[in-house]
């Protein structure tokens, strides 16, 4: 668990994430009306597969499923909620059928709850453990239809309250989904509350690296809130990465060193280039 990989570190770690990005692209395969456009790339696989792989290079494929498997599915329901959604009440009726999925009170009626079906089935049967997933899984939803209302009827919020919703990122229900699958050892809370500076810190980083993207796409971003700009975001982000930093560090490794090498991933990754492919 080594700071800085030497280059055989690096070879393993990449290694892993083509074993991931290939077992990827079979999950989308499975549901071609979800995933085969052009946006959805090769590219983008392979570089989610390498978030994974390289902030957890102590990792096998294996134990990196779940974390990209649930990245997998919830850049489908991204995709849905915010570029596909015409109005409000089409996104109110996806959340409700995609939480009615997650609780087993209800069968797949597409794709995307197929999909999560099969997330749900491959968690522990431990209710405690489930619980805690359908609760990620809810604020994160929660967090997509606050942000669309944003986006499309306004009024837009300031910094702190876009921070304050930075669970629509899904930084914190990806993570939970890959502890749950891990083990699920430590102390929960301080979990939770160091995923959420975390979440914040590559809520920001995303939005700088994306913020042409999301004028062409129309998508709400940080430096396009009332009285926000780079110098603002950017010394949030220095303000959230102290903190993130300061609340990680008494965590195990395996936990605290993965999300602090996740925020760091993103923070060159995002200096560069985004997710996405092809534009609109």
């Amino acid at each position: 668990m080594n700071d800085l990989l030497d280059a055989r570190a690096c070879g393993i770690a990449a290694a892993v994430s083509g074993q991931a990005q290939r077992r990827m692209r079979g999950w989308a395969a499975k549901y071609p009306g979800l995933y085969d456009k052009p946006e959805f790339d090769p590219a983008l696989y392979g570089t989610l597969a390498q978030a994974a792989a390289f902030a957890g290079p102590w990792y096998g494929a294996d134990q990196l499923d779940a974390a990209n498997k649930t990245c997998l599915w919830a850049f489908g329901l991204d995709w849905l909620v915010d570029y596909q959604a015409k109005s409000e009440d089409e996104v109110t009726a996806l959340i409700a059928r995609v939480k009615a999925v997650a609780a087993a009170e209800a069968e797949p009626d597409d794709e995307l709850t197929a999909f999560l079906a099969e997330l749900r089935e491959d968690l522990p049967q431990d209710p405690a453990l489930r619980a805690l997933w359908r609760d990620e899984l809810g604020v994160m939803l929660d967090g997509m239809a606050l942000e669309w209302r944003w986006k499309s009827e306004g009024p837009r919020p300031d910094l702190d309250g876009y921070l304050a919703n930075a669970d629509n990122l899904g930084f914190s229900f990806v993570f939970f989904a890959h502890w749950i699958a891990n083990g699920a050892a430590g102390d929960l809370p301080a979990l939770r509350d160091a995923s959420r500076v975390v979440q914040r810190v590559i809520r920001l980083l995303n939005d700088l690296g994306t913020y042409e993207r999301d004028l062409k796409w129309g998508d709400l971003n940080a430096l396009l809130l009332p009285g926000t700009g780079k110098d603002a975001v950017e010394a949030r982000i220095e303000e959230l990465m102290a903190d993130a930093r300061r609340l990680l560090a008494p965590l195990p490794p395996e936990h605290g060193g993965y999300m602090r090498r996740q925020m760091e991933f993103c923070s060159g990754f995002y200096g560069i280039t985004d997710y996405w492919g092809a534009e609109l």
